[in-house]
């Protein structure tokens, strides 16, 4: 007769209940090392270094543009104090007159649209030429043109200005013509005259940004992922089809940031666009037209017959500058937030 193992023992104890017990660890001895957590690494004395100045770098960067703003509002306050005039409105500058009459909308208005110009004209290009670069042409030229690039990006901008000065405006007078022609019904291509414009100014930035734009799109576009071109020709994808469904979506973030900072160097642009453009203050939505200025070069320009206030005035068109560049930068990150999905970081 045979008997069946009591389980009632197994049963009280609920279902996937230990049975055995750990005995407890032993605390480590008196002056011997610490015993590390497996769930929690031990962190090396080279990485809290390296976090720490890492750190201590972007508070310091933060710390910077605090700073430059501060001063710019301090030192512009007693010039605002003493304007008679809107400064936000009002097209005239007279800074060093008795009593100051100055306004900022004349030269922001010369900066925003000789910028976009630039960014309509330098973009589309930029982007072709990194496209060219890295899909289409042979590997010996694309290593010749990306150093080519490489070393217009690199020169300086007085350079840009003089030959803006002296070769490309007098050769824009035909091109300005052939516009006002055949496109003065639109309003601003509509000139009495043409010469060294807002124009011929957007012609030398555009110049002036489109290696650095071609340049860092270069870069982005040579990240894209082998396999996702070999995957798009391999399903039959024209080369077209293949930069359009592959490079260039994954590449949008990176272009959109080389944009925002050939941007940057645009409305900052100084001797170049002062060197092209003559000194008036009005605006104008005519393009030809010889007339326009920018803050940049105003404050290149005037910097050194102002007075206090007169430099005051300045300063206080440089913190307009400084507001609107944080503004473009900020909705740029916000752009590139938004597709941060093709950047292959959210994979």
């Amino acid at each position: 007769m045979t008997t069946e193992p009591d389980s009632s023992a197994d049963a009280a104890e609920p279902r996937g209940a230990a049975t055995a017990t750990v005995p407890p660890e032993d605390p480590p001895p008196a002056g011997g090392p610490a015993v590390v957590s497996a769930d929690k690494p031990r962190v090396g004395t080279a990485d809290l270094i390296f976090k720490n100045l890492t750190r201590t770098a972007g508070l310091g960067l933060l710390a910077l543009i605090a700073v430059i703003a501060v001063f710019l509002v301090l030192r512009a306050t007693h010039a605002l104090n003493a304007n008679t005039g809107n400064f936000l409105t009002t097209e005239e500058w007279f800074p060093n007159a008795t009593p100051p009459k100055f306004g900022v909308a004349a030269t922001l208005y010369g900066t925003v649209v000789s910028a976009a110009v630039a960014m309509i004209i330098a973009v589309p290009v930029a982007v072709g030429i990194a496209l060219f670069i890295t899909v289409y042409a042979p590997r010996q030229l694309s290593s010749v043109l990306g150093y080519i690039v490489d070393l217009l990006a690199a020169v300086p901008s007085v350079v840009y200005g003089l030959w803006g000065l002296i070769v490309l405006a007098p050769h824009m007078k035909g091109i300005q013509l052939w516009l006002n022609d055949y496109f003065g019904w639109i309003p601003i291509f509509d000139a009495e005259s043409v010469g060294r414009s807002l124009f011929v100014a957007s012609v030398v930035l555009a110049i002036m940004i489109l290696p650095i734009v071609a340049a860092l799109s270069r870069e982005v576009f040579l990240q894209v992922p082998i396999a996702h071109r070999e995957a798009a020709l391999a399903l039959g994808a024209t080369r077209w089809e293949m930069i359009r469904v592959a490079v260039l979506p994954y590449g949008k973030p990176g272009v959109i940031s080389a944009s925002m900072l050939g941007l940057g160097r645009a409305m900052g642009e100084t001797i170049a666009v002062a060197l092209v453009l003559p000194a008036s203050f009005n605006i104008s939505a005519h393009l030809l037209s010889p007339a326009g200025n920018t803050i940049a070069a105003n404050v290149a320009n005037g910097w050194g017959e102002a007075n206090d206030i007169g430099r005051g005035a300045l300063i206080a068109s440089g913190l307009v500058l400084f507001i609107v560049t944080m503004i473009v930068n900020i909705i740029a990150r916000a752009i590139v937030a938004r597709r941060r999905e093709f950047s292959g970081s959210a994979a």
